[in-house]
C-alpha cells in the first residue's frame, strides 16, 4: 500500500497550522469538548462522592425502617452476611424542664441509640450553648461517642425554647436526664417534618426507664447496615424481595411500614434545586457542542474553498484522488485527535472551577474522576471534525486539474444527504447520551434542528421580499448595492443569516433561561422565605397567635387550617393497600394525610389541571403527584374519614406543588373557607424576628420563640434556620457554577459569529475590488458593507428571538419547572443585538476587505 498520503497530510497539516487555516476549527471542536467534559469531569466525580457520603447521610450502608422492631430474619441475614447492625429507635414526644428551671415543654424527636452507632459518618456536638451561636455543620466537635446512661444530647433549639442550660435536667417521660452535649450534626437525621423537631437523644439502656413506648405510639425503627458492598447488595436485594412476597407475613409486614431507606427521602429542596442546576449545566454543554457544530462546518467549507486551486495543481503533479482524500483526512483526524485532547484538558482544567464553587456540596474532597468523560470528550471531538468538517474537505479530491486554467470548474457542492444525515445522526445520538435527560434533549437537539430549517426559509424569503420591495430608482445608492449582494448570492445569504441566527439562538436562549431560573430560585427560597413552622395551633388560640405575631413585628405568614383525614374510599369503592403495587402508594393510603381549606388558592401552587373555584362545595384540589401516584383524576370522588366524619368531595383541579418553596403545602385542600363539623388545629409559616442584640451587664432578652412557646406552651415549633441557610449557600454556589460555564457558550457562539461573517470573505474581497476598479469610492463600499451586515444581523436577530421564546417555554415547562416569563420585547432587543453583533463580527473579520490593494486582489481571483 502506498503511504505517501501520510507524508502529504502531514506537510499540509503543519502548513495550515501556520497560515491560522486550522485555528477557528480546533477552538470550535476545543470548545466543545472542554464544555462538555467539564461537565462530565464534574458530575462523574460528584456522582461518586454523593454515593460515597449517602452512606453517611443514611448512617449505614443501607437501612431498613419500620414501625415495628425489624423482624429476626432480617437480622439473622444481615449477620450470616458478615455486615454490622445498628437499631434506633425515634418517635416524638414531650419533653419539659423541671418547675425549678421554669416547667416549661416543647414536643420534640426523641432518639435511643446503641453501643456502635451511628455505622456511617460522626456525630458533631458542642460543650455550650454559646458554642452553637453561628453554628453550621461544619462546626463542633467530630465524636463516634453516644450518650452515657442517665444523660442526654439536645439540639440548641430546645435549650434555647426552653431556657435550659447544659448541666441542667431534662425530663422525659418517667425518667430525668442530665443535659451535657448539643447536637451540631446528626449524619441520619433525615427531613421528615418530626425530624424538624428539635432532637434530643438518649443510650438505649435508658429507652425502658422513659415507659414512652405504648401499644398506640408512632414509633420508627431503623435498622442500619454496613460491611463488604458485595454483602450489602445482597442483602438489600434480598430485604426487597422478602418485603415484597405475597404472603400474610409479608402483608403484616408491608402494613408495619416495612421498607428500605434510599437518599430520595432527604432533602427536597436541595434535589429539586441540585437537579434544576444539573440539568441547566448539561443544557450549556449541549448548547456550547451545537453551535460549535455549526461553527465546524462553516469553516470546514471555507477552508476547503480556499485548497481549491492547490489541490488542481497536485492532479496537474500526477497525484490520484485517493492519496488526496486520504492526505486530507490523515490531516483532519490529527487536528481532531490534538483539538480534542486539547479540550479534554481544558475540560479537566475547569472543572476544578466547579469544585471549588462548589464546594461543601459533599462532606469531605471528591473521589477521583474515571475514564469515562476522557473517551467521551474525545469522541465527540472526533465525531464533530469528521461529521460536520471532512465531508466539504472531502470533496477536494474531485477538484479537475483543468481548474488551474479555469476558475469556474470544480466548485464546491452541498454534501450528500447521505453523509450529512450520518453525521448529523451519529452527533444527535451523542448530545443526547450527553444530556443525561431524553426530555432535555430531544427538546434542544430537536428544538435547533427545526430551527435551522425555519431560518433557512425565512431567509430565503426575506432575501426575495427585500430585492422586489427596493426601488432601485429612487433609493440610496449604498442601499442598492447592499441588496444587490444578498441577492446576488442567495444561498450565501442564507447559510450566513441561518448561522448568524443559530449562534444568537443560543445566547438569546441562555441568557433568557437563565435569568428566569435564577429568578425561579430565589423566589422558591428568597432571602425573606420562612423560617419558623408552627402546628397545633389550636382554634381558640387563633386569634391570641396571630395577635402574637404582629406584635412582634411579623406582618407576613402563611395561616392554614390543618385536618387530620384518612382516604377511605375512591368513587364509592373502599380503597386499601392491596389496591396498589407501587410501595409509595401503599404507604399513602395507609397513612392519614393533612388537610386544609381555603377559599384562595395557594400563592405557590399552579392548577395544572381543572378550575379552582372559589367557595365551591364538596369540590377537591389534589396535588399533582399525589394523582399520579394513586391513579387520581378529574371529576373523582375522594371520601375522606377526619375524625370519624366522613365527607365526600369530587376532584375539581389539580395542582402543581413547588415542595422545595419552603412554604405551607398540602396533598389535598378544599376550595371553601370552613369545613363543619371536623377537628382542626392550625399551622402558620413565618420569618421570625432577629433577636435583640444582648447588652454586657444586662439579663438577655428572651426571644421570640421563647416567648411564643411560654404563651403557648401546646404549639409545636419548628426553626427551619439552618435548612434556609444550607439552601441559599448552595444556591449562590450553583448560581456562580452556572454563569462560570456559560462563558463556554458565549465564546462558541462569537466563534460562529465570526465564522459565518467571515465565511464570504473572498467572494466580498474580489466583488469589492472590482467595484473600486471601476471608480466606486472606499466610502460607499464600507456604506454597503455595513447595511448588508446589519440587515443580515436585524433578520437573524428577530428569528434566533421568536424561536429562542418557543424552545425556552418547552424548557421551562417541561424541563425546569418552572413558569416562564419571557417578554415580547425580547425580538426588538434580539434583533438590535444581532444587528450589533453582526457589525462587531463583521468589522473585526473583513475590515482588511478594503483596504487590500485592487491589483493585489485581482491578481488572487485570477
Amino acid at each position: 500500500m502506498n503511504f505517501l498520503f501520510l507524508k502529504l497530510g502531514w506537510r499540509t497539516l503543519v502548513r495550515d497550522l501556520r497560515a491560522g487555516e486550522l485555528r477557528l476549527l480546533i477552538v470550535a471542536v476545543m470548545l466543545a469538548v472542554a464544555a462538555l467534559t467539564a461537565v462530565g469531569f464534574f458530575a462523574d466525580r460528584l456522582n461518586g462522592g454523593l454515593q460515597r457520603d449517602a452512606r453517611q447521610l443514611l448512617g449505614g450502608d443501607a437501612v431498613l425502617r419500620s414501625d415495628a422492631p425489624a423482624p429476626p430474619a432480617f437480622l439473622d441475614k444481615a449477620r450470616e452476611l458478615g455486615l454490622n447492625t445498628v437499631t434506633t429507635v425515634t418517635f416524638p414526644t414531650m419533653a419539659r424542664a423541671s418547675d425549678a428551671d421554669g416547667g416549661g415543654a416543647k414536643l420534640i424527636a426523641f432518639k435511643a441509640v446503641p453501643q456502635g452507632y451511628p455505622l456511617r459518618g460522626n456525630m458533631r456536638i458542642a460543650n455550650t450553648l454559646a458554642d452553637t451561636a453561628n453554628a453550621t455543620s461544619l462546626d463542633g466537635q467530630t465524636t463516634r461517642e453516644i450518650p452515657a446512661p442517665g444523660t442526654a444530647w439536645a439540639d440548641a433549639s430546645l435549650l434555647d425554647s426552653l431556657g435550659l442550660k447544659i448541666g441542667q435536667t431534662l425530663l422525659m417521660g418517667d425518667a430525668s436526664f442530665t443535659l451535657t452535649k448539643v447536637i451540631v450534626q446528626e449524619p441520619d437525621r433525615g427531613a421528615g417534618f418530626i425530624s424538624f423537631s428539635p432532637r434530643v437523644m438518649v443510650n438505649q439502656t435508658d429507652l425502658a426507664s422513659t415507659r414512652l413506648i405504648q401499644p398506640a405510639s408512632r414509633t420508627n425503627y431503623r435498622l442500619a447496615v454496613a460491611g463488604a458492598p458485595q454483602a450489602v447488595k445482597d442483602f438489600v436485594q434480598w430485604a426487597e424481595l422478602e418485603i415484597k412476597k405475597p404472603s400474610a407475613e409479608a402483608s403484616d409486614r408491608i402494613s408495619g411500614g416495612l421498607r428500605m431507606e434510599s437518599l430520595e427521602s432527604g432533602s427536597p429542596q436541595m434535589s429539586q434545586t441540585l437537579g434544576r442546576a444539573e440539568k441547566f449545566l448539561n443544557l450549556v454543554a449541549l448548547l456550547s457542542a451545537l453551535l460549535s457544530a455549526v461553527a465546524v462546518a462553516i469553516v470546514a467549507r471555507g477552508f476547503a474553498a480556499k485548497h481549491l486551486d492547490d489541490c488542481a495543481m497536485l492532479r496537474v503533479l500526477g497525484q490520484p484522488q485517493r492519496t488526496i482524500a486520504l492526505a486530507y483526512t490523515f490531516e483532519f483526524v490529527l487536528a481532531g485527535l490534538f483539538a480534542s485532547a486539547l479540550g479534554v484538558l481544558v475540560g479537566f482544567a475547569v472543572h476544578y472551577g466547579f469544585v471549588m464553587l462548589l464546594a461543601g456540596l459533599v462532606e469531605t474532597a471528591l473521589p477521583a474522576a474515571t475514564w469515562w468523560p476522557v473517551a467521551f470528550g474525545m469522541g465527540m471531538g472526533m465525531t464533530l471534525l469528521l461529521a460536520f468538517g471532512l465531508p466539504p474537505v472531502l470533496q477536494l479530491a474531485q477538484v479537475p486539474p483543468l481548474r488551474v486554467i479555469r476558475r469556474d470548474l470544480g466548485q464546491l457542492r452541498p454534501a450528500s444527504l447521505a453523509v450529512l444525515s450520518l453525521g448529523v445522526i451519529g452527533f444527535a445520538v451523542l448530545l443526547l447520551a450527553a444530556s443525561s435527560d431524553l426530555k432535555l434533549g430531544f427538546i434542544a437537539v430537536g428544538g435547533f434542528a427545526a430551527a435551522v430549517l425555519l431560518f433557512a426559509a425565512a431567509s430565503y424569503v426575506a432575501v426575495k421580499l427585500l430585492r422586489a420591495s427596493v426601488n432601485e430608482v429612487t433609493a440610496p445608492r449604498w442601499l442598492v448595492l447592499a441588496t444587490r449582494q444578498l441577492s446576488a448570492r442567495p444561498v450565501y445569504a442564507v447559510v450566513q443569516t441561518s448561522a448568524l441566527a443559530v449562534g444568537l439562538l443560543a445566547l438569546m436562549l441562555l441568557v433568557l433561561l437563565r435569568t428566569d431560573l435564577i429568578s425561579s430560585w430565589r423566589q422558591a427560597t428568597p432571602a425573606d422565605a420562612p423560617n419558623r413552622f408552627v402546628i397545633n395551633i389550636q382554634p381558640e388560640q387563633s386569634e391570641p397567635f396571630q395577635q402574637a405575631l404582629k406584635d412582634g413585628g411579623v406582618n407576613k405568614y402563611d395561616w392554614y387550617p390543618m385536618i387530620r383525614g384518612r382516604l377511605v374510599a375512591i368513587n364509592g369503592k373502599p380503597v386499601s393497600a392491596d389496591d396498589y403495587e407501587d410501595d409509595r402508594a401503599k404507604r399513602l393510603v395507609e397513612r392519614e394525610f393533612n388537610l386544609s381549606n381555603s377559599t384562595a388558592k395557594p400563592d405557590s401552587n399552579i392548577i395544572v389541571g381543572g378550575q379552582w373555584k372559589e367557595g365551591e362545595k364538596d369540590a377537591l384540589s389534589v396535588e399533582q403527584g399525589l394523582a399520579e401516584t394513586l391513579g387520581l383524576k378529574l371529576g373523582d370522588s375522594l371520601r375522606f374519614d377526619m375524625g370519624g366524619q366522613l365527607s365526600d368531595a369530587k376532584i375539581t383541579s389539580l395542582r402543581k406543588v413547588d415542595w422545595g418553596s419552603l412554604r405551607v403545602n398540602f396533598f389535598v385542600m378544599y376550595p371553601v373557607a370552613k369545613l363543619e363539623n371536623v377537628p382542626v388545629s392550625f399551622i402558620t409559616a413565618y420569618r421570625a424576628p432577629e433577636a435583640p442584640a444582648a447588652v454586657p451587664g444586662q439579663v438577655p432578652t428572651a426571644s421570640f420563640d421563647n416567648k411564643l412557646v411560654r404563651a403557648f406552651p401546646n404549639i409545636t415549633n419548628v426553626d427551619m434556620s439552618s435548612t434556609l441557610a444550607q439552601l441559599q449557600r448552595v444556591l449562590d454556589q450553583v448560581i456562580r457554577a452556572v454563569e462560570f460555564l456559560f462563558g463556554f457558550t458565549l465564546a462558541a457562539g462569537l466563534v460562529v459569529l465570526f465564522a459565518a461573517i467571515t465565511a464570504t470573505r473572498e467572494e466580498r474581497a474580489r466583488e469589492f475590488a472590482i467595484m473600486r476598479a471601476v471608480g466606486a469610492r472606499a466610502s460607499l463600499l464600507r456604506q454597503v458593507q455595513r447595511a448588508e451586515l446589519a440587515g443580515v444581523g436585524l433578520l437573524a436577530g428577530f428569528l434566533a428571538s421568536i424561536v429562542a421564546l418557543a424552545v425556552g417555554w418547552a424548557l421551562a415547562r417541561y424541563v425546569f419547572n418552572f413558569s416562564w416569563t419571557g417578554s415580547w420585547t425580547v425580538p426588538l432587543f434580539g434583533s438590535l443585538a444581532g444587528a450589533a453583533l453582526a457589525l462587531a463580527a463583521g468589522w473585526w473579520g473583513l475590515r482588511s476587505v478594503l483596504n487590500t490593494p485592487v491589483i493585489e486582489t485581482l491578481r488572487k481571483s485570477q
